[in-house]
């Protein structure tokens, strides 16, 4: 197959573009900058995700060069590859999630409130607008909260605040949530759900046992858990997954609260750093569209 990874110079696009490596696979990468050191053999520039001509220029590389299976990688182009992957179809089938939900785990509130909603547990979880005062703030947070951007900064922005009573609520935005701060282990879950077929799911476990701001960013380092050593945080991660309805790829957060229950902290619609942990997620993903690129395969 003939094979298009956006964001291939992050580390999500990377990590695939490692596992690629030793296949028969053509692998193209794209990235709004080319690196001296890329480890793809073909690279090409992309507008970034916000530029109009972004799409436009995608399907001109998925024509030329005759791309079979597209994986994007680069959270801010989600949506916006979600909602034209029927078009992108014509050249190359679209590793993503529908767009309802891709879209809805682009926004870090959205996603705690379909969660919610679905009876998946999440942290306590608030918009700076659901506080007139700070009184009425202290009343829904009761111990160290985390304040971060809801759509995804790479880690970016995120603060741990030990006592909600030392945030001036006023100086927040609603491009801002806050949310309990869960302080056991954290995971990073990745979930692969094929469309034809969600319920066989492959789900893989993974502990950050590193994190580049100390208590959240980031993992610097991680290391498999069998699913029979953690089931709890594998049925949370496909249980999120089913209740937003994201099939096809899914990197995940989860924590353990104080009682040891875990918490999903957030989805990211796509591959993640850590999938080269998870060698069966990403085949999961390329057995599919074989089928999909090459009907008689099927």
């Amino acid at each position: 197959m003939r094979i298009l990874i956006t964001g291939c110079e992050g580390p999500a696009g990377r990590a695939l573009g490692r596992q690629l490596a030793s296949t028969k696979h053509t692998v193209i990468g794209a990235d709004m900058t080319r690196s001296l050191h890329s480890i793809f053999q073909t690279t090409v520039t992309v507008p970034a995700a916000a530029d109009p001509a972004m799409l436009p220029a995608l399907r001109r590389l998925l024509k030329e060069y005759e791309i079979d299976v597209l994986i994007p990688t680069v959270s801010d182009e989600l949506p916006l590859v979600a909602l034209a992957s029927s078009s992108l179809l014509t050249h190359a089938s679209v590793v993503i999630g529908n767009e309802t939900a891709v879209t809805t785990a682009h926004d870090k509130y959205l996603t705690m409130a379909k969660l919610a909603s679905q009876s998946v547990p999440v942290p306590n979880f608030a918009l700076p607008s659901d506080f007139s005062t700070t009184k009425e703030a202290l009343s829904h947070f009761s111990g160290p909260v985390v304040v971060k951007p809801r759509v995804a900064r790479g880690g970016r922005g995120v603060l741990v605040v030990e006592k909600p009573g030392d945030i001036d609520w006023a100086s927040l935005d609603d491009g801002q949530i806050v949310q309990e701060f869960a302080p056991g282990i954290e995971y990073a879950p990745m979930v692969y759900r094929p469309k034809a077929a969600p319920a066989s799911r492959v789900i893989v476990v993974v502990e950050k046992t590193g994190l580049k701001e100390g208590r959240v960013g980031n993992a610097t380092h991680v290391k498999r858990v069998p699913n029979m050593a953690a089931p709890d945080v594998a049925k949370t991660a496909f249980q999120a997954t089913e209740a937003l309805g994201l099939d096809g790829p899914a990197d995940l957060d989860i924590r353990r609260r104080t009682d040891g229950s875990p918490v999903v902290l957030e989805v990211n619609a796509r591959f993640g750093a850590n999938s080269e942990h998870a060698p069966e997620i990403l085949n999961a993903a390329l057995l599919e569209h074989l089928t999909v690129a090459f009907p008689e395969v099927g």
